[in-house]
């Protein structure tokens, strides 16, 4: 790779210290095999090739300033990993360049490189060899490295002695406490338990003030992208789609997810009537009409279609369910929502969001009729939404915590005494 001159943009005074210009990835996938010279040469003859070509990226450009914590986000399948092994010279491309400033990092995968018959002091220095660190810069950065996972005690033993955690947390340590210009890292940030979660946090937020310090992040957490970085693209089928302001980022990776979800239910559907529906109830569908993507002080709105011609009296009961934390949230339950034109009709809903937490929810809408026999028996579900036609929505708030369904804004419990036992 070559080096990238200090340039300095006009729409940022720091100097570019990464940039992709124009790169282009292509695989070979093997179609047949050659069992020998000759048939190699007879496939050569006839103009079969062997193998077809897969596109994984075209066309891809960014500029990454120092002192940038840049996001690369992207559904599976996407080509963001291997943007990453272009970024860190693990694979070439086939157009276009690639060129850096300062000591570039990479962490493509943690604990890639450790011998498990090796102890961790050992390892140390061997991923810091492989890393292109002297002996002398290892021993610069080894305390830092030993205090960050806590390992203090377990340095001399061999790493296959080391449970899962000891050995993510040392992976990570390294990682991190590599004293690089550019850190290059592919989903990382959830390692280790909650409170090794809670000094990679602080880390990070140190990071961010440390102008000489530029950081790479590849990830599917949009809440991490949102808290951590600076700018973002997303890629989609080897494209960038999104470049720039990181909320715009990370709301249309959200999107994309759930357009992809309610694709993946729809294609898995063969029968006349979609599962919930019938011949009594042909349409029944809830679909957003605000973004579906909202904050905390949004009120949701979202339409509920239905057919039902019969005459006789009917009602809709919504539930609200979690798709991330699981559970209904809130259902209307004996609260049903009695419905007054029958026919091909179009009910509207809105509701405030105020209450909860950043997190992806579905409206789950049935059709219910009452008992003609009983009136006051409880009603009858004849219909229901599933996965492909509920509302699915989300909310992304920075204001938010990602843990808890309900905001400290709604509810806080406080402390209003203590006693003497």
């Amino acid at each position: 790779m070559g080096k990238v001159s200090a340039s300095t943009p006009a729409e940022n005074s720091s100097p570019v210290v990464l940039s992709v210009e124009h790169v282009d990835k292509v695989f070979r996938l093997p179609t047949e095999q050659a069992t020998g010279l000759k048939q190699a040469f007879i496939n050569w003859s006839r103009g079969i090739k062997g193998y077809k070509e897969q596109q994984v990226l075209e066309d891809i450009s960014f500029q990454v300033h120092r002192g940038d914590f840049f996001g690369i986000v992207g559904r599976n399948g996407s080509g963001k990993s291997t943007l990453l092994k272009l970024i860190s010279g693990i694979y070439c491309p086939e157009r276009g360049k690639i060129s850096y400033s300062g000591k570039l990092v990479p962490f493509i995968e943690l604990g890639v490189g450790f011998n498990p018959e090796l102890t961790g002091r050992e390892n140390v220095y061997l991923n810091g060899a492989l890393l292109g660190f002297t002996s002398e810069e290892v021993d610069a950065m080894y305390d830092d490295i030993v205090e960050f996972a806590e390992l203090g005690d377990f340095m001399d033993q061999k790493l296959k002695n080391y449970s899962s955690g000891m050995q993510v947390r040392l992976a990570f340590s390294v990682a991190i406490k590599a004293q690089g210009d550019i850190l290059v890292l592919d989903e990382v940030l959830a390692v280790g338990d909650e409170a090794f979660q809670r000094k990679c946090d602080d880390y990070f937020a140190q990071v961010k003030k440390d102008p000489s310090k530029t950081v790479i992040l590849v990830t599917h957490d949009m809440s991490a992208v949102k808290k951590y970085c600076d700018k973002a693209i997303l890629i989609q089928d080897g494209h960038i789609v999104v470049s720039g302001d990181k909320d715009d980022v990370a709301n249309r990776y959200t999107l994309e997810n759930l357009k992809a979800a309610k694709k993946d239910a729809r294609d898995s559907k063969s029968d006349k009537y979609p599962t919930g529906l019938n011949e009594r109830v042909p349409k029944l569908r809830a679909y957003p009409i605000s973004s579906p993507v909202c904050s905390s002080s949004d009120i949701f709105r979202f339409d509920v279609e239905y057919q039902y011609d019969e005459d006789r009296e009917f009602y809709l009961a919504i539930a609200m369910h979690d798709t991330r934390r699981g559970g209904i949230v809130y259902d209307t339950g004996s609260n049903r929502i009695k419905l007054r034109q029958s026919g091909h009709q179009i009910a509207h809903f809105e509701m405030p969001l105020n209450l909860f937490n950043n997190g992806e929810f579905r409206l789950v809408a049935s059709l219910r009729t009452a008992s003609r026999e009983r009136p006051d028996a409880p009603t009858e579900m004849i219909a229901f939404t599933n996965d492909e036609n509920s509302c699915v929505f989300a909310i992304r708030d920075s204001r938010n915590s990602e843990y808890a369904l309900l905001s400290d804004r709604a509810l806080r419990i406080r402390q209003v005494g203590v006693s003497q036992v």
